[in-house]
């Protein structure tokens, strides 16, 4: 009999957990995400379906695709090598020296003060960006820049060059000043995943400090280090300010010339145009950062053993 009373509670009991969770959900279950899906869809959502439908339907609601004809122009394709090639080289130079750096900071004392600032400044740096970043190298390596006027003084002389407003060589600096700290931020965390058993247990068998980084360290660490070059690659591929406040003529990125068609008084009309451009690049950064996630889930799971 009690047995049989045990049973009917156990069953009851299970029956009430059961339309719980496959039943009503509590109320306030969704309330704490409201926002964030508020936030993706206004800032997200909208605008992506604004550039879909601008790049494919004329001002009256007429489908067309004389919009995404235009990307096969010269023009366009000219930008969109550029863009591609000075994102890919900032890529590379940040990821090796950044990932370089971030070894670097993983070696030294734990909550150590030296650890501690590299750390918060490379997260402030990899925040500064814009009108500010390109403000503050016109006026050190400008024409009348301060360290132009002193490297003057001494015998070197920068004022005649140009190579501050050119796209693969002033702006592929200015991009490093910000790419740099952020590969340090994104990879120091990989890095610090070594766990120093690894390294012994090479030792242990035989192997050198190259046989560990050959067959251990670096092929952990080439997930992680591929999926943050690729944060890099988009990172610099849709930067605009920065680009736009050193370069203010012949718009050599494809950002620059999509402002261009929304804002030059010579091309009027071809707002859709600059849609068509918007979307080319939402694709190149959505294929990028698909890759992003798969690799980053893979380096997740090696972290995690």
């Amino acid at each position: 009999m009690a047995e049989g009373d045990g049973l009917s509670r156990f069953m009851a009991q299970r029956s009430t957990s059961g339309r719980a969770r496959g039943g009503r959900r509590p109320s306030g279950a969704l309330l704490g995400v409201a926002p964030f899906f508020v936030y993706t869809t206004v800032f997200l959502i909208i605008p992506t379906l604004v550039v879909v439908v601008g790049a494919f339907f004329t001002p009256q609601g007429r489908p067309t695709t004389a919009y995404v004809q235009t990307l096969t122009e010269p023009v366009f394709l000219e930008a969109l090598k550029k863009s591609v090639l000075l994102s890919f080289y900032s890529a590379v130079i940040a990821g090796v020296v950044g990932g370089l750096l971030a070894y670097a900071i993983s070696t030294a004392k734990p909550n150590g003060l030296l650890k501690r600032f590299v750390t918060s400044l490379s997260g402030v740096l990899a925040q500064f960006g814009g009108v500010a970043l390109a403000f503050a190298f016109i006026a050190s390596f400008g024409f009348t820049g301060l360290l132009t006027t002193w490297l003057g003084k001494a015998g070197l002389d920068l004022s005649g060059s140009l190579w501050l407003y050119e796209w693969d060589k002033g702006l592929l600096l200015v991009y490093l000043y910000f790419q740099i700290p952020l590969m340090v931020i994104v990879f120091l965390p990989a890095v610090e995943g070594i766990r120093s058993q690894w390294r012994e247990a090479t030792e242990t068998l035989g192997g050198t400090t190259w046989t560990f980084w050959r067959k251990v360290g670096l092929p952990i660490l080439a997930p992680s280090f591929a999926g943050a070059l690729l944060l890099l690659f988009t990172n610099a591929f849709s930067a605009y300010a920065t680009a736009a406040a050193l370069i203010t003529q012949a718009s050599p990125l494809v950002p620059q010339q999509i402002a261009s068609t929304f804002s030059s008084e010579v091309l009027l009309g071809q707002e859709n145009v600059g849609k068509a451009m918007a979307l080319a690049m939402v694709v190149v950064v959505a294929i990028a950062m698909a890759i992003y996630a798969l690799i980053d889930r893979r380096a997740s799971k090696w972290l995690q053993r």
